[in-house]
């Protein structure tokens, strides 16, 4: 967007602002931007609202450092004339890090930003530092156990070798008891983790739970799945990681197709162990016919490809990070009116035991998990899943309800610190 444009824009905004009560928020993502699911979920709902957001992203692909886009004003960190893979490395999202720092402050100043909202725990020191020094308020969108997801990290022998220096679990776990002691807010996925900060000594008044739920029109603008009998189709969507079970899932299918069961494997998303599955699923004598990697595919294909499917799979190891926290997919799942087989993580067996919406294996158990899909053989079996699932989420699992949440949880901020 061209300078002077940009600036009408946030003049437009500011005066809007002025004229109303509503919020003018300063989200941080250190990621780059577009694109993810929950950033572009709560900017979309608040805008909706007519709140003013604006988006401090990270840039390391030299993208405009402002542009306008229906969720949020986005405001990148400036690319440097220095080749892009050094560039992209100064904006490492670290909360030391000068580049954040600086435009942290200089978006929050320019907009005239009444709350910071940071997503996750790296640049949550940097918001609250800010924060104090502009004298707003800071809330914390908790979407992962960050201490938990380092450690199986480092447990499955994940970690890059600089992970050692900025993503040493003990490090983690000492800088999120840190930013507990001073954020004002904190909006977590989950029950769970709710309780796990009210374990560490949060007060239930400052936290909220904003689930990763999708828009209540997913269900209320698509039919109800017609399942049929004849080959299964499972579905996996997510990262290709060890802690996320895919290996487990890969010697299930071996096991039931020794058995006789036709069934099929889609396997959505890319990650850093998605070569050694692929290599899996050959010495498993799966081929393209039984077990198809897509790689990684943009979230409107990749809802299409879920909804095509009978089955949706949440194999997650029963960690304390997947203790913790919950996965969209196991929403989009429900939504698109299948039937969903979960491992034992506690949050995702929770919903589906509550719900009705499916079954539950023990993570660690591939012969428990192939006799899961003998059971959603019957056609009958996985639509009375999936209708349970549609429902709830109709009921209460949509954004909607999560939406309100987060407006609400931002408002108090505000009010308290006035």
């Amino acid at each position: 967007m061209p300078a002077r444009r940009c600036w009408l824009v946030l003049l437009i905004f500011f005066c809007f602002a002025l004229l109303t009560d509503r919020m003018r928020i300063c989200k941080i993502w250190d990621a780059d931007y577009p694109w993810d699911v929950r950033v572009a979920k709560v900017a979309s709902s608040l805008t909706s609202k007519g709140h003013d957001v604006h988006l401090v992203a990270r840039n390391s692909a030299a993208r405009a450092a402002t542009e306008m886009l229906p969720e949020a004003m986005v405001h990148r960190l400036r690319a440097w004339p220095i080749g892009r893979r050094l560039s992209a490395a100064s904006m490492f999202p670290a909360f030391f890090n000068p580049r954040w720092i600086g435009a942290v402050v200089a978006t929050a100043r320019l907009t005239k930003a009444e709350v910071l909202l940071v997503r996750d725990l790296p640049l949550a020191p940097t918001a609250i530092v800010v924060a104090r020094l502009l004298g707003i308020p800071c809330v914390l969108d908790m979407a992962e156990n960050y201490p938990a997801m380092m450690q199986s990290l480092y447990d499955n022998r994940l970690q890059k070798p600089f992970d050692v220096v900025v993503r040493n679990p003990r490090a983690v776990a000492a800088i999120e008891r840190w930013v507990l002691r001073r954020i004002d807010k904190v909006a977590v996925v989950v029950e769970e983790s709710e309780a796990r900060l009210l374990g560490l000594g949060v007060a239930r008044s400052r936290i909220a739970v904003v689930g990763n739920t999708p828009p209540l029109a997913r269900v209320e603008s698509s039919a109800m799945k017609e399942h049929r009998d004849g080959i299964l189709h499972l579905n996996y969507l997510g990262l290709l990681e060890g802690p996320r079970g895919l290996g487990t899932v890969l010697e299930a299918v071996a096991l039931a197709r020794a058995t006789g069961q036709r069934l099929h494997l889609s396997v959505i998303g890319g990650g850093r162990e998605a070569t050694e599955f692929r290599r899996q699923a050959e010495s498993l004598s799966l081929g393209d016919d039984i077990v198809r990697f897509h790689g990684f595919v943009p979230n409107t294909d990749a809802l299409r490809l879920v909804a095509d499917a009978d089955v949706g799979l949440v194999p997650h190891h029963a960690t304390e990070s997947w203790n913790t926290t919950i996965p969209n997919k196991l929403f989009d799942y429900m939504a698109a009116g299948l039937a969903v087989i979960t491992s034992d993580a506690a949050p995702a067996a929770r919903v589906i035991r509550e719900t009705g919406a499916g079954a539950v294996y023990r993570y660690d158990d591939p012969s428990a998990l192939a006799t899961a899909f003998v059971e959603m053989a019957s056609a009958g079996v996985r639509a009375e899943y999936g209708r349970r699932g549609r429902e709830a989420v109709r009921a209460r699992y949509h954004w909607e309800l999560d939406a309100a949440r987060m407006e609400s949880l931002l408002l108090d901020a505000i009010a308290e610190q006035r």
